[in-house]
């Protein structure tokens, strides 16, 4: 096993090296029909969960960028990071889980990309299940991307 994982809430999810490769191929995929390219760079703020490091491995694979940003930052802390990176898109959570409480990430990362509007395209990974506003034409469910035909488990890089 590559990853095997224990969410707070009870969630359990285990990837061999085989079903991860093929998860950061179609992650990767995903970027690259956003029009991620060598070089660009990608936000990721999200919570601990097994999609962060998909995010991350998708990223170096295409030759992007990643900053990674902590989860607890405010939402000028995020909007002055996105500025600094000029990043291109965004990945994040509808929240995670902290201590038994939800954190409100993607309220978050709204509130920052109004700041900094140099995002293009935020995709949104399902984690609590909160509601949450997504803007149509710049937000993007993952489990929706993950199933288009362009996630493809395989990426030449």
């Amino acid at each position: 096993m590559a990853i095997i994982w224990e969410g707070e809430n009870g969630d359990k999810a285990s990837y061999s090296y085989h079903k991860l490769h093929r998860e950061v191929n179609k992650f990767a995929n995903i970027l690259k029909g956003m029009g991620v390219k060598r070089g660009d760079r990608v936000t990721i703020y999200m919570g601990r969960i097994p999609e962060l490091a998909m995010a991350m491995l998708a990223c170096a694979k295409i030759g992007a960028v990643h900053s990674v940003i902590y989860g607890g930052f405010s939402e000028q802390a995020l909007a002055d990071r996105i500025e600094d990176a000029q990043s291109k898109v965004m990945i994040t959570c509808d929240g995670a889980w902290l201590r038994g409480n939800i954190v409100p990430l993607k309220e978050t990362v709204d509130a920052a990309v109004k700041r900094s509007p140099v995002v293009e395209s935020i995709i949104v990974v399902k984690r609590t299940g909160q509601p949450i506003s997504m803007e149509q034409g710049r937000d993007y469910w993952y489990h929706d991307l993950v199933n288009l035909p362009i996630a493809s488990p395989i990426c030449p890089s």
